[in-house]
């Protein structure tokens, strides 16, 4: 049986909203997947204000603003799906992350699930995260169910957004973490420069290394912690930051940063031959970045299709509300450090 599933991802780049429209099948439990059409949409201005300022603002302000993301949400689900013909049996939305403690029992993700079925007429799969929280979970990540059963071809799956997150298997379960914020911080300090980022990595490969900022952000603590770890913006503001002064030049910055996350992203991969790693997210174009992370392992780096670059997160979250849809696991303990396996999200129908 085929299934048919838009997915919805807002991360944490704050880029647009990425929509995939794909198509799943299982055959004796092995699952495919094909995206069929996938675009990301750029946020509109009122809609990107009220995400950038939603951490910030009362708790009113706050609900507003997830039924204003949930309902534009839905409006832009619908207009594709009316364009390419598309009918899903649901829509699976990441949302939009406000807040991630979840030391703190606590994740929020805005982009309310009641107002985007009604606005796209479609059963939704969403709040995926804070059932595992409950659990005592960190909530993150969760594409490595979508890495397990997608893309068991590679050794690791690398996807390099605002955080890189990385997964692979470990003594025949699967682990994941996030390792180090990547275009969060990459793009605020583009910003500096009037770009909205550095295209390739070129600003950051003309400057110059800065030693000791270097060992500072390499001796932050996050790094040494055990698995399962997440990371989110409060932890980048409080952390990184501060440790980032605008007396230095910025493409100084760009390239001590970019180097910072290269040896990072190295350190967590299998650093064996053969191992064959996946790599997606905005940063896969980030010549620099992966140039840099290629010196430090002997891995072989392997960058698909534009589409699975751009869209692989989408998809998986699209794959993930199927599974809740039937009722399937699509949390791994062993990756969030939850108390049991689960099914996470929450199903609104329209």
């Amino acid at each position: 049986m085929e299934y048919p599933v838009a997915g919805l991802m807002s991360g944490t780049s704050g880029d647009g909203l990425d929509v995939a429209l794909c198509s799943f099948s299982c055959d004796k439990g092995n699952w495919s997947s094909q995206i069929r059409f996938a675009v990301t949409v750029p946020f509109p201005e009122d809609i990107r204000l009220k995400l950038t300022e939603a951490h910030r603002v009362p708790g009113a302000d706050l609900i507003k603003s997830d039924i204003a993301f949930g309902a534009w949400c839905g409006d832009q689900v619908r207009k594709l799906c009316l364009r390419h013909h598309f009918v899903p049996v649901l829509v699976a939305s990441h949302g939009h992350t406000v807040f991630h403690k979840p030391e703190e029992g606590l994740t929020l993700q805005i982009g309310h699930g009641g107002a985007l079925a009604c606005r796209c007429g479609f059963p939704v799969v969403y709040d995926f995260r804070t059932a595992d929280v409950a659990m005592g979970g960190q909530g993150a990540p969760l594409v490595p169910v979508g890495d397990h059963l997608l893309f068991s071809g590679f050794s690791a799956c690398l996807n390099i957004g605002g955080i890189a997150n990385v997964s692979f298997v470990r003594d025949t379960s699967r682990v994941a973490f996030d390792v180090v914020p990547v275009n969060m911080v990459l793009n605020a300090l583009s910003g500096r420069i009037q770009r909205p980022y550095d295209a390739e990595g070129s600003v950051a490969a003309s400057g110059s290394l800065i030693p000791e900022l270097l060992v500072k952000l390499n001796n932050l603590p996050y790094y040494n912690q055990p698995m399962p770890k997440s990371l989110a913006r409060e932890w980048v503001e409080a952390e990184v930051m501060p440790l980032l002064d605008d007396h230095f030049p910025v493409s100084d910055l760009l390239h001590t940063y970019t180097v910072h996350a290269a040896q990072q992203i190295a350190g967590s991969l299998e650093d064996q031959p053969g191992a064959t790693v996946l790599i997606t997210g905005g940063g896969a174009y980030n010549r620099f970045l992966i140039d840099q992370v290629s010196r430090l392992t002997r891995a072989k780096l392997i960058l698909p299709d534009p589409e699975i670059i751009e869209f692989k997160e989408a998809l998986v979250f699209a794959f993930l509300g199927l599974l809740r849809w039937r009722g399937e696991i699509n949390v791994y303990k062993t990756v969030t450090g939850a108390t049991v396996d689960h099914c996470a999200g929450s199903v609104v129908l329209p």
